[in-house]
């Protein structure tokens, strides 16, 4: 099916259309001698595949930029050093949107090949562009390949783009920057846009005085020109892929610091938002001290800038040495971020870090391997910051990353963690939550399988042996498996052992470790397992499945459903007869294990470390539900909260009633950890929002009642302040949004009061952050209040307070305030078009909006792509009919269906329980 696809395309397009299978795409087109100059007319692309052919090679680009701020556009000059590896008489490489006025080919002395105008060929479908020597370029030689082109600075969010600030007097500033990530460096200039052709990057950018130039190297020199503008010529860069490229042009302001190793850190921001910096600096040069040890590889670059981009779709990206931030992600003012927005720019200070070794520094042959970067950066994020700022807890945060990611695995639209994807499409949608959240999970599971030890070590290896190169999944499995020692490390030797099986397993009982077939399963194979556990006598008997949330066993469909799954689970449970950890490692569908006559209960998937969910047959659930009643701290917190997790997902796929994981969170009055109460307690929300935007009233008066009677005490011992640890200040900013958000008296009169002293003093008051959203959306219910809060929105120099003061607009119950928000978001001016999609996101949680939410897609569906790119974040976050050929597609469908099954399955039971409660 997609064979046929990309030949139409081609067709379309005009393209020649060649037979030659994938395993030739690296063949050139049958090269030509000298021959007389020919149109373009008389020649046809000569190329047919999505990928570049692999027989030419660049090895160093000369980047020459010239942007214009006023004009909005850029004029530029790219020298590339190839190596030629067949003969040809073509250059094949991307470029997209860029006018291409002059190339030239010259030979390694810089003599030039032919001194006729050598013809330019495009094919937009595949975003390619080729040139025609007439001279043969003959194999083992190297080449310079000249191109002049230009371009207008972009108006979305990708490539070479446009952004602008507002200054504290009302002044419009403009700036120029990049994001390439995945494919769009083609859009600032002609390259080989794909990971592992590495090179160096010699860039030079002309600006006028009034701007500084930052690239990814620091600037060698500046030369002035004739005309008074200025060269910054960087030093040449490390080997990198393309995507890694970056450089800005504005005229921000910095704080800088030094590493203990000597790398030069500096943070950037408009100047008015230059004091908001302080933070992000003394993070970045923490995490990066940390990493350096943990990998035991020092930073390559001098320098490592981290900047705040007014507009940027992303939270982050990872360009080499110069990293780039959505504002919200790096600036940290205490007087307005709550302790939920420390704790997030620091996680996502730590994620780009991390990737200058993961990604930068080995980066993943192809795109379907995307998740070596981005779950190895997600996983790091948790190690980096437990060891650097501990009082920030983000243990606590896991627990939610490993639940999303079961959340998308457990609908049949999932993917494997390694999947094909050919088109800048399908690459863009591998950034998800598969490749973040699943494989930062798995790295979990199997870090704790092998030990902290060998998993850092193998990691330490794996990045040694692939520097500035790339790697496959293969290769981080024997890395992992491998005993090399330093020494034979050092002098090249590819050593591996069986003896480190035995080694790696012994913790479970011996057993044979073959780590690749091991880890296959959890990357090649979709989906999530269940283990369901039943007691017979002595022994537990195990039975894995693959979890279907949109499924049941009942279904006819079920058998196929399940067909060909099998995953090697690194088992782990804990008995009452014991404080020990025991280990078993499941490999084939059934099995047991003995826990002896004695043991009263088994809580499988100990701490949750495990990628899989567990299902309790028999009395088993009893038993815990029991526990939990009797004396709950039996159980780590981590343990309570996974069991609520299961018991909550398995009452969504029909597995368990759910009026017995109702049972199970009966004991919450006596929980006093933040992690498992804010678990439970979100079911409790999730289902409200339901049922209240279904209007179903008499379940949603009664599941109103029966949480604010519940939790009765636990909010009344809230503090509307920001005092506390950063554990205390997440519940208190949750519970006292569900508080008010249900009606809650007292919590309405406290928002009201505040919001009152806040309009008293001109919108000039700084509330409290943890509560501000709370109360802002409390003061957005009144016509008045909602003026107010747009004007302060408007003027703000704060995305992260904005973001606050735009989710309570979006709260309003007035369908007219909320299709005004939208029209706002739309015209791109007061309400940034990087916030569209969070915009619509909270007019759709709105049970007044939702209609209006969808409708408004319908409407200017065409108009969101143009602006955010198909198979983005943002579109995916916008939501999904529209784009049948998106894979979110399915995911959007499916969640449609679960939450259908959802109300079939348990409004019933969930009505007559409440009605229990409320008697």
């Amino acid at each position: 099916m997609v064979r046929f696809l990309v030949l139409a395309l081609l067709s379309l397009a005009g393209v020649t259309q060649t037979s030659a299978s994938p395993t030739q795409a690296s063949e050139p087109p049958n090269p030509t001698e000298e021959q007389p100059p020919l149109g373009t007319g008389s020649l046809s692309f000569p190329w047919s595949h999505l990928r570049l052919p692999g027989y030419i090679v660049p090895l160093h680009y000369h980047l020459l930029l010239h942007p214009n701020l006023t004009m909005l556009s850029y004029s530029g000059t790219v020298r590339i050093e190839l190596q030629v590896q067949n003969n040809t008489n073509w250059v094949v490489l991307h470029s997209k949107g860029l006018r291409i006025t002059t190339a030239t080919m010259l030979d390694q002395n810089l003599a030039h090949l032919s001194d006729k105008v050598l013809p330019v060929l495009h094919n937009p479908t595949h975003e390619q562009t080729a040139i025609f020597s007439p001279r043969v370029l003959s194999g083992g030689q190297k080449y310079f390949l000249f191109l002049e082109f230009g371009a207008e600075l972009g108006e979305g969010f990708y490539g070479f783009y446009r952004s602008t600030y507002r200054t504290s007097s009302g002044e419009t500033r403009n700036l120029a920057s990049t994001h390439f990530e995945p494919t769009s460096a083609r859009m600032a200039f002609p390259c080989f846009d794909e990971p592992s052709f590495k090179a160096n990057y010699s860039v030079s950018i002309r600006r006028s005085r009034a701007h500084i130039a930052l690239s990814n190297m620091p600037v060698e020199q500046t030369v002035v020109l004739d005309d008074g503008l200025m060269e910054d010529r960087f030093a040449v860069s490390v080997r990198m892929s393309s995507y890694l490229v970056a450089f800005i042009v504005c005229d921000f302001r910095s704080v800088s610091a030094t590493t203990a190793s000597g790398v030069k850190v500096s943070v950037y921001a408009a100047p008015e938002k230059w004091q908001h910096t302080h933070y992000a600096l003394k993070a970045a040069v923490k995490l990066l001290e940390f990493y350096e040890k943990y990998f035991n590889i020092k930073y390559p670059l001098p320098k490592q800038d981290l900047v705040a981009i007014p507009d940027f779709q992303a939270g982050a990206m990872e360009n080499w040495g110069l990293i780039t931030f959505r504002e919200t992600s790096l600036l940290y003012d205490p007087a307005t971020s709550s302790g939920s927005d420390r704790v997030w720019v620091t996680m996502v200070i730590a994620h780009e870090l991390a990737h200058q070794w993961f990604g930068n520094l080995v980066t993943m042959q192809w795109w379907n391997d995307i998740w070596l970067n981005e779950g190895f950066a997600r996983y790091m994020e948790y190690i980096s910051v437990n060891a650097t700022y501990p009082k920030l807890r983000v243990e606590d945060y896991l627990v939610d990353t490993c639940f999303a990611a079961i959340g998308r695995d457990s609908l049949n639209s999932s993917r494997p963690i390694s999947s094909a994807a050919e088109s800048p499409t399908q690459i863009e949608e591998m950034f998800d939550t598969v490749s973040y959240n699943k494989g930062a999970c798995v790295l979990h599971m199997l870090r704790h399988y092998l030990t902290d030890q060998v998993f850092q070590s193998g990691i330490v290896r794996y990045l040694r042996r692939y520097s500035y190169s790339n790697a496959h999944n293969q290769d981080l499995w024997d890395s992992l498996a491998n005993t090399c020692s330093e020494e034979e490390f050092s002098s090249g030797e590819h050593c591996y052992s069986s003896r480190q099986a035995a080694k790696n397993a012994n913790l479970y009982a011996g057993e044979h470790l073959d780590l690749t077939s091991m880890m296959n399963t959890w990357t090649l194979q979709t989906g999530v397992p269940l283990v369901t556990v039943t007691r017979q006598g002595s022994h537990l008997l195990l039975k894995q499945e693959r979890f279907l949330r949109t499924a049941h066993p009942s279904d006819p469909a079920w058998p196929s459903l399940q067909q060909g799954f099998l995953w090697h689970i690194p088992l782990t449970y804990r008995t009452d007869t014991s404080t020990s950890i025991h280990r078993h490692l499941m490999t084939t569908l059934t099995d047991s294990v003995d826990v002896g006559e004695e043991v009263g209960w088994v809580k499988v998937n100990v701490d949750m470390a495990g990628y899989y969910l567990v299902h309790y047959d028999g009395s088993g659930w009893d038993d815990l539900i029991q526990l939990l009643k009797d004396n709950h701290t039996a159980l780590t917190f981590m343990d309570r909260t996974h069991l609520i997790h299961n018991a909550f997902q398995l009452t969504t796929a029909g597995r368990l009633s759910l009026d017995k994981a109702l049972d199970l969170i009966g004991y919450l009055r006596s929980e006093s950890h933040t992690v498992p109460l804010l678990e439970g307690l979100g079911y409790l929300e999730a289902f409200y929002r339901i049922v209240e935007r279904r209007d179903i009233p008499d379940v949603t008066q009664n599941l109103r009642t029966y949480i604010l009677w519940y939790f009765r005490d636990v909010i009344d011992r809230q503090t509307w302040s920001d005092k506390g640890s950063v554990s205390e200040r997440r519940l208190r900013s949750e519970l006292l949004s569900l508080a008010c958000h249900l009606g809650d008296l007292p919590c309405l009169k406290q928002a009201q009061r505040s919001f009152t002293h806040w309009l008293d003093s001109n919108s000039t008051l700084n509330l409290p952050a943890d509560v501000a959203e709370t109360v802002y959306s409390v003061g957005a219910q009144e016509d008045t209040g909602w003026a107010s809060l747009l004007q302060t929105y408007t003027h703000s120099l704060s995305e992260t307070h904005k973001h606050k003061i735009l989710s309570a607009l979006a709260s309003s119950r007035d369908t007219n305030k909320l299709t005004r928000l939208l029209e706002l978001g739309l015209e791109g001016e007061v309400i940034r078009t990087q916030d569209l999609d969070s915009l619509i996101a909270m007019v759709a949680r709105n049970p007044r909006g939702h209609h209006l939410a969808w409708s408004y897609v319908q409407k200017y569906w065409s108009t969101l792509v143009d602006k955010f790119q198909l198979g983005s974040f943002s579109i995916r976050n916008i939501i999904i009919e529209q784009a049948s050929q998106l894979r979110v597609t399915e995911v959007a469908m499916d969640n449609i269906q679960k939450n259908i099954l959802w109300l079939q399955r348990n409004l019933g039971t969930l009505r007559s329980w409440l009605d229990q409660q409320i008697d």
